[in-house]
């Protein structure tokens, strides 16, 4: 979702300068490749690029195939077969061994369909959305992206059930589809909203944890208590700060299972309060800095309160806080923490990459 973001702000700000552009979006791969269906990319008319449909092997192309679609004012599918030989002479040079389907779309004013409105449409609230691009391969007729709310009515009715299938399992899929007596194809996108972090406590250590969230383009809160510590001089790339005691800032902060707590104020008292707060609130990750004593000792005090927290609540909550990565430094342990949110809250095993059995994308 973050880069979908980025490439709506960066269209509004291309269209504020009179720019031409183009959208360039991975629609379908075979095989190995660095990006899954549902990579994009803005391109501008001055070769200005936000988002990435590649490792950085497919830009020089994407920009010269962008510029025609903008000048033919016509969506355009380009199919990139990494697994033939001749792409290292046309100076492509995946390497990937996978053959990659990109649709480019120039944004129009005026046309009926504007696929960037479609993915300004995703994330207006935040809530799980779906994004189809419609597509073929044997014709030249491309539809291009649309918003469930944009989608032609006869494809949604011809693709009910597979919307319905794709909510369900909250998976994307592909799905042929047969109109004007010709095949096309349909990538029905299921899209989360953005992780949102809440890091509870404004200490020297929780800057680096701000720091590589923002970098991974999550929506970052900062609670404390105090002004001194809880401010955008030290936290300038953060969303909100939230300052108060506990009970009177968890009720000003927006909670659902993409929303992951890190508690770390170094305040035994000010965390088990935040902690005591957050019971029944459906929150998604909830991390403890510190050691399985401490955790402990939360729980037994809470216990002794009446407050007791679910099974379900329990499998959510961590600590000590992070992956065992051998994190020894502020930024190290950030990254370690991080990278456990991520793989928890993506429901991701978190094993390495060359132990995976199976495709490392499975769409």
């Amino acid at each position: 979702m973050q880069e979908i973001a980025q490439i709506v702000k960066a269209y509004e700000m291309a269209r504020k300068q009179g720019k031409k552009t183009s959208l360039a979006t991975v629609v379908h791969v075979s095989g190995s490749s660095y990006r899954r269906p549902g990579a994009r990319m803005l391109v501008t008319e001055d070769g200005e690029m936000t988002g990435a449909i590649s490792g950085g092997c497919l830009e020089g192309d994407a920009l010269r195939k962008a510029a025609l679609a903008i000048s033919q004012a016509k969506n355009k599918l380009v199919i990139y077969d990494t697994t033939d030989e001749d792409d290292a002479k046309l100076g492509i040079q995946l390497g990937c061994n996978g053959i990659v389907s990109i649709m480019f779309e120039p944004i129009l004013d005026g046309a009926e369909n504007n696929p960037i409105i479609s993915l300004s449409n995703t994330i207006s609230e935040r809530t799980p959305s779906l994004i189809f691009t419609i597509f073929s391969k044997d014709h030249q007729k491309q539809l291009g992206t649309f918003s469930l709310s944009t989608l032609p009515s006869f494809i949604k009715e011809l693709i009910a059930d597979d919307i319905s299938q794709v909510i369900d399992s909250r998976k994307s899929l592909h799905k042929d589809l047969f109109f004007e007596e010709n095949k096309n194809h349909c990538f029905i996108e299921f899209c989360e909203p953005t992780i949102s972090l809440v890091i509870v406590g404004a200490g020297n250590d929780a800057m680096p944890l701000a720091k590589i969230a923002a970098v991974i383009g999550w929506n970052i809160t900062i609670v404390d208590g105090r002004l001194t510590h809880a401010n955008k001089q030290r936290f300038p790339s953060i969303s909100e700060i939230k300052v108060g005691k506990p009970h009177d800032v968890i009720d000003q902060v927006f909670i659902d299972e993409r929303t992951a707590f890190v508690l770390m104020t170094h305040n035994y008292n000010y965390d088990l309060s935040i902690l005591e707060s957050l019971r029944g609130k459906g929150f998604g990750y909830i991390g403890l800095l510190g050691p399985a004593s401490k955790r402990d000792r939360m729980f037994s005090e809470l216990v002794q309160k009446d407050i007791v927290f679910t099974d379900y609540e329990k499998k959510k909550m961590f600590g000590p806080t992070g992956l065992d990565l051998g994190a020894e430094t502020a930024e190290e342990i950030a990254l370690s923490i991080c990278s456990e949110i991520m793989s928890f809250i993506n429901n991701s095993s978190a094993i390495k990459l060359r132990e995976k059995l199976e495709p490392i994308h499975q769409v």
